[in-house]
């Protein structure tokens, strides 16, 4: 398939360190890749996590606190680091980019939804990077049951994105926990969600983040209905990237319609 707009999930455990600090030359090889593949032509989305975690981490907290006021407060107080982070990165490469911080009710088919919609269009056709996060400053809704994975598929969603790449902190989908399991393997390839597979990956997710796999297997299965594809890679590792546009790479797709293949 010709891949031309593309989204990119970066989860928390990819741009911070364990004590909740930005993990700068992590992120600065990230955007190194992402911003020379703007270079190629390619139309780029961001939704970044990590507001949260890095802004308890700025307060002095060893994990994120449970209290929601507390993770507001962490949330506004992120969400300002990861910006000015992520636009004098890009700045060293000539993109500008914008923050969009969405709530669920913005995708509500209406008004709000197309006004979001055009907002993505006019920058993406002036060559900025939209940087995309939930609003968890002021919905506690995301705070409690949300998280990016599921955004950046309604993101991807919202914008006909050609495929969804979430970066993290594993190569891919295991057929069981690899962090538990010596025997455990990757699967490169996944054309059928199944609930054997939804129980082998439910089980854990990062102290700094609020997803796991299984939420990216939600998404990947959110994306399937789109005719879009989901790529999860290990974002340690952000030159693999470039694999997937030469229709190969060392992760795991998820594409349970072939969209992946066709031309």
């Amino acid at each position: 398939m010709e891949i031309k707009r593309v989204v990119v999930k970066i989860g928390t455990c990819t741009i911070a360190h364990k004590t909740g600090l930005i993990n700068i030359k992590r992120m600065r090889n990230i955007v190194e890749v992402l911003a020379d593949i703007k270079n190629s032509g390619k139309e780029l989305v961001i939704v970044t996590s990590g507001a949260v975690g890095i802004g308890a981490g700025r307060f002095g907290f060893n994990v994120p606190p449970k209290d929601i006021p507390i993770r507001q407060a962490c949330a506004s107080l992120g969400q300002c680091a990861l910006m000015n982070l992520y636009a004098e990165l890009f700045s060293k490469y000539g993109y500008m980019v914008s923050q969009i911080l969405l709530t669920q009710k913005v995708l509500d088919g209406g008004c709000n939804e197309f006004n979001t919609k055009n907002t993505f269009k006019e920058l993406i056709k002036r060559g900025i990077v939209p940087i995309v996060n939930a609003n968890d400053t002021i919905s506690t809704q995301e705070i409690e049951f949300g998280d990016n994975d599921s955004l950046s598929a309604a993101v991807s969603a919202l914008i006909n994105a050609d495929i969804l790449i979430i970066l993290t902190d594993l190569d891919g989908v295991y057929n069981k926990n690899p962090n538990k399991n010596s025997d455990a393997e990757l699967i490169r390839t996944i054309s059928k969600i199944d609930d054997g597979l939804k129980d082998a990956v439910r089980e854990g997710t990062s102290s700094l983040g609020t997803g796991g796999m299984y939420s990216k297997i939600k998404a990947a299965e959110y994306n399937s209905f789109k005719g879009i594809p989901t790529a999860i890679l290990n974002g340690k590792y952000p030159d693999r990237v470039y694999d997937i546009f030469k229709g190969d790479f060392y992760g795991t797709l998820i594409d349970l319609t072939g969209a992946f293949k066709k031309k």
